[in-house]
């Protein structure tokens, strides 16, 4: 029988979640000012996947798994802060380069851009993070196949209303011309942000 209180719950936890600034916001944001609306929603679809494992994996006991084998935590922790550093790092190193023409056809294919969301997630200790602890604190602990499948089935609704409306607005010409002209103080603070991330997950 479908839980729908377990679902509202969990819903209500990871709704501000996903909608609180990351390393996902900001990837999805640049690469829609950047190049067009396809390869933004197909970035978005790489998030999306990622979102529907870690919550698949954050309901059936991810939390367990890395209490009991903390070094798949060290390495996970450690690999995600790294890439947050270097991604956080490029962002500031290309913010003065001089703004750039939005690709609408020629670009990353939506493969590429898909892939790119999947590595910028599953590399996202932020995401492993909330899943590992706040998610799995918010879901029952056991639950039946149709609460499983309706719990995953929000997470994949919510993360793509979401990341998709963050993509189609970032990708309008308008909002794409803003971004392109602040860009430089822009990508350094975002850059500053992810990095300082990285360098808070490392020392926690």
């Amino acid at each position: 029988m479908l839980d729908v209180h377990a679902i509202a719950v969990v819903f209500s936890v990871y709704a501000i979640g996903v909608i609180s600034p990351g390393p996902n916001f900001v990837a999805v944001a640049h690469k829609a000012a950047s190049t067009n609306t396809r390869d933004a929603l197909a970035m978005v679809a790489g998030i999306v996947l990622v979102n529907l494992f870690w919550a698949s994996c954050s309901i059936l006991g991810v939390g367990i798994v890395f209490a009991t084998f903390p070094w798949i935590a060290l390495i996970v922790k450690v690999t995600g802060a790294g890439y947050l550093i270097w991604f956080g790092a490029r962002l500031i190193a290309k913010a003065g380069a001089a703004p750039i023409k939005r690709v609408r056809e020629g670009g990353p294919t939506a493969w590429q851009s898909f892939r790119a969301g999947l590595a910028t997630n599953i590399a996202n200790p932020k995401s492993m993070a909330f899943y590992a602890a706040v998610f799995a604190a918010a879901a029952p602990r056991h639950v039946n196949a149709p609460t499983f499948i309706g719990m995953v089935a929000m997470v994949a609704l919510v993360a793509t209303l979401w990341y998709g409306l963050v993509a189609v607005l970032f990708a309008t010409p308008s909002v794409a011309a803003r971004y392109q002209r602040g860009k430089a103080w822009m990508d350094r603070l975002c850059g500053a942000f992810i990095v300082a991330l990285g360098i808070r997950q490392l020392v926690r």
